[in-house]
């Protein structure tokens, strides 16, 4: 079996990303997700969908002054795919009344179809996309 066979077989386990300040991201990602489904002193984890999103303290020291850049190689941004405009407008709301500043409903310039986007505690973007 190829691998082109195979892709169909296949989902995104997990993805990994590196946060400057574990408390700092757990009360930002919590007020989206609810409590971590595991943490530790380095790490938080949050089961979305069937996908686990690990936002993790780096291995090493960090570069001086480092920060996210949508720019750099790598991650770009992270997108949530969302079934319904309902859906979209409950998150939207629920956005608000955590005090997270988001985007706001919105048509995507290239596919036409509805989003919200929002930068985490550390500028990583993320996107409910519908």
């Amino acid at each position: 079996m190829t691998m082109q066979n195979l892709k169909s077989r296949l989902s995104i386990d997990h993805v990994v990303l590196v946060v400057k300040n574990i408390a700092r991201t757990r009360n930002f990602y919590t007020k989206i997700f609810g409590n971590p489904n595991h943490q530790s002193k380095f790490f938080l984890m949050y089961l979305v969908g069937k996908t686990k999103l690990f936002l993790a303290l780096p291995y090493g020291k960090l570069p001086k002054n480092d920060k996210f850049s949508a720019n750099r190689i790598g991650l770009e941004h992270l997108a949530f795919g969302v079934s319904s405009l309902k859906i979209l407008k409950q998150i939207s709301g629920h956005l608000s009344k955590t005090r997270i500043a988001h985007s706001g409903i919105h048509i995507d310039r290239h596919s036409k179809k509805e989003k919200i986007w929002l930068n985490d505690p550390d500028g990583i973007r993320l996107e409910f996309y519908r």
